[in-house]
């Protein structure tokens, strides 16, 4: 009796799931032409057409800005407003600091980090030829303290490194996405493809249920997105902290009610090459502001 019991309370939160999902007409709400403009005066792009792996699956891709309500967008709009901007002044003062046995910091490697940075997050995971595997950014930041520095690393959705993150990524901002998918990079891109569409949890859910086929529909008070990441890391107003790109992937999974996955595990690092590659063509955003 209690086993029939808790598969009918599964079954009717996965039926609530999926009446929730359908709940609302596709972009009923959401203006796909409204401008995000920075500082009044660098013009990021929001939407474009979807990358040739994606045709047959969507014709467009959005950045998650444009589904925010008007007060979460004007946030973003202005770096003096921006809550996330605070965090890169904290790795600001990282990046000049002196730590680990060689006696150096990020600086004394790479001088400049307006100059030495620009572009890097735009093409992030990718393939290490020395390392001979692919990288996010944050295993990027890891490897450079632990071998160059001689410092300890840092963990991968904690504060410093999810700052870190945030600082290089800002010296991208307004550049186009442009993950590759073949090459040396291709079989872990296809590992991450199959974990989007997989189904999992006790709600049987993949990613693309709600980024792909129900986006710009509510689920409960959430109005989905395409759940695009090149706005990462992203201050939420739910936690009010800056958040990494894994620590999100492992709460999607979670409301799933499925068996999550590590932060940094080959796994999450599938996924991310793959979802960012869904982005490209996309301005890079972060550190961006989300509910």
């Amino acid at each position: 009796m209690k086993n029939k019991s808790l598969k009918a309370t599964f079954g009717a939160a996965a039926a609530m799931a999926v009446l929730a999902l359908g709940s609302s007409a596709a972009f009923a709400e959401t203006d796909l032409d409204k401008e995000l403009i920075v500082n009044g005066e660098e013009k990021l792009v929001t939407r474009a057409p979807a990358a040739d792996h994606l045709k047959g699956h969507l014709k467009e891709v959005y950045s998650g800005w444009l589904f925010r309500a008007d007060e979460t967008q004007a946030l973003q709009m202005d770096d003096f407003d921006n809550p996330g901007m605070i965090f890169v002044d904290q790795a600001m003062d990282a990046w000049n600091t002196v730590e680990g046995t060689e006696g150096k910091s990020c600086a004394s490697c790479h001088g400049d980090v307006e100059e030495s940075m620009a572009g890097v997050k735009a093409v992030y995971p990718k393939w290490n030829e020395a390392a001979g595997e692919v990288r996010s950014l944050d295993m990027q930041i890891n490897d450079c303290r632990t071998t160059r520095m001689g410092a300890e690393p840092w963990k991968l959705t904690k504060g410093k490194m999810t700052a870190m993150n945030a600082l290089i990524t800002l010296q991208s901002r307004g550049m186009p996405v442009n993950v590759a998918i073949d090459g040396p990079v291709q079989s872990m891109w296809e590992r991450g493809k199959e974990m989007y569409y997989t189904k999992t949890g006790q709600l049987e859910m993949s990613c693309a249920n709600c980024h792909e086929d129900h986006y710009d529909n509510y689920i409960r008070a959430d109005h989905l997105s395409q759940g695009q990441i090149n706005g990462f890391p992203v201050y939420r107003l739910k936690n009010a902290k800056l958040n990494a790109v894994h620590a999100r992937f492992k709460g999607c999974v979670r409301d799933t009610r499925a068996e999550t996955y590590k932060p940094g595990s080959e796994d999450f690092l599938a996924l991310e090459l793959y979802v960012a590659s869904r982005g490209n063509g996309l301005s890079v955003e972060g550190p961006s502001v989300r509910n």
